[in-house]
């Protein structure tokens, strides 16, 4: 009996933090190291919820690299490799986000390291 009730949390726990399981043990591969740690944002030209994304991270000042999957081999590629059947699909920080989640997004642009290159230093020493 006490076998059977082991056995029983065992499978339930496996089941559960399954998501967590097959991501340490088969990551997802980070495409986004191929272009300096920018966003990936994986489109179609007649996908709203793309369209969304796209504003979203330019109203954000995301840098980000777009493949639409039907005009780029590569983008197709990496796309399957990511193993969802759907879009928009941007990589963030090492994160994947399927579909369009806008809080997640935010969320996940607020947790990206700071690009230095992009930030536009004015000094003011109260000369004018």
């Amino acid at each position: 009996m006490l076998k059977n009730c082991i056995f029983v949390l065992i499978v339930a726990f496996l089941y559960l933090n399954w998501g967590d399981i097959t991501k340490r043990t088969n990551p997802l591969p980070d495409f986004s190291k191929n272009h300096g740690g920018k966003v990936i944002l994986y489109t179609t030209s007649w996908c709203g919820y793309c369209a969304k994304a796209r504003k979203l991270l330019k109203e954000n000042n995301v840098d980000y690299f777009e493949y639409d999957i039907e005009k780029s081999a590569e983008g197709d590629r990496q796309h399957k490799a990511l193993g969802k059947n759907t879009i928009p699909i941007l990589l963030i920080n090492g994160e994947v986000v399927v579909g369009y989640n806008e809080k997640l997004i935010l969320e996940l642009i607020k947790s990206m390291p700071v690009n230095l290159e992009n930030i536009k230093l004015t000094i003011n020493n109260g000369n004018t």
